[in-house]
């Protein structure tokens, strides 16, 4: 049995209204659960924030965003507002929320950096500890890029290919767990790749962006899939709603697609050019160091010539004589 604090999400039985422009903003669903662990994840994050600025340490206010307005804020519309009370009535309203917790929420989360903040809270043996299970086996596996491409590659066919999504929709646990699992495939998918907390298998910007370019077309293929199918997806469930207001399910299946499609290969494009400007930035950075060297090399050259030459020039006595 599902706990009375747990509340049911639409099925044929329990339909919300007609989804009209005025719900767009007002039909907000409260879930319990959410509003607990986005509470955590807000609060524990700004606790870490005003501890290192009770010390005197600063944190760069970007960061923060990122992890409360868009991580937290990402999810919370996902979950929470429209796309919570729609997203077992209309298939184009799961995609919006799959695409918002799968590619969005975890990027802004990783900006984020989290780990960073942890580890910045902590004395030297907390840190060594926390190192210590970033570097341990089973986390270098889960964190390995392309163990994270497959899974991001592989999840969505999974889902909507197979009798899961239709499970999802009817069950209320496997529904639940289904959104938790975009969130984490998306985190173990773009945190090794962005990088910008410690991770124990970091790549050249080179190989994240094949892995980028790799991942993108198979989105790009369920949706065209999924737009193109003669058959519902989930037939049996959104038939039984007997909508008589628009989208019709085979139009919504096709406005799903289209959203996996689109919305999906944008994202990806927006972070292959974060990681051209990130790969540009790190070869002028490289560029400069060499320079310095070569400019320190040469000056050190340059006085050793000195002093030999000095040493040559005749009548002169070597210093020790001189001294002598």
């Amino acid at each position: 049995m599902v706990p009375s604090l747990l509340p049911m999400h639409a099925d044929p039985g329990n339909q919300p209204p007609p989804l009209t422009p005025d719900r767009l903003l007002t039909a907000w669903t409260f879930e319990p659960l959410v509003v607990v662990a986005l509470v955590a994840m807000v609060g524990l994050y700004l606790w870490g924030v005003r501890r290192l600025a009770a010390r005197g340490d600063s944190w760069p206010l970007g960061r923060t965003v990122a992890w409360c307005v868009g991580g937290a804020g990402t999810i919370a519309i996902a979950l929470l507002s429209v796309l919570g009370t729609y997203d077992t009535v209309l298939f184009s309203v799961h995609m919006v929320q799959h695409i918002l917790l799968s590619m969005v929420a975890p990027v802004l989360m990783a900006v984020g950096a989290p780990i960073t903040l942890l580890l910045r809270n902590l004395g030297g043996a907390g840190r060594r500890r926390v190192m210590a299970v970033l570097h341990s086996w089973p986390v270098r596996v889960l964190t390995w890029a392309p163990l994270g491409a497959a899974l991001m590659i592989a999840n969505p066919y999974l889902l909507y290919m197979t009798g899961l999504y239709e499970l999802s929709l009817s069950n209320e646990w496997v529904h639940n767990w289904v959104h938790v699992h975009f969130v984490m495939t998306g985190c173990l998918y773009f945190w090794p790749l962005l990088g910008v907390d410690p991770m124990p298998n970091r790549l050249p910007h080179y190989l994240r962006i094949f892995l980028i370019f790799i991942t993108m077309p198979f989105h790009a293929f369920l949706g065209v899939i999924i737009m193109g199918s003669p058959e519902l997806i989930a037939e049996n469930w959104y038939l039984a709603f007997n909508r008589a207001w628009p989208p019709s399910p085979i139009d919504d299946q096709n406005l799903a697609g289209g959203i996996m499609w689109g919305a999906g290969d944008l994202i990806s494009l927006v972070i292959l050019s974060v990681f051209f400007v990130q790969w540009f930035k790190q070869s002028q950075r490289e560029a400069a160091r060499i320079d310095r060297q070569l400019d320190r090399e040469e000056r050190l050259a340059a006085r050793a010539g000195a002093a030999g030459y000095h040493a040559d020039e005749p009548g002169r006595q070597p210093a020790d004589e001189e001294t002598a």
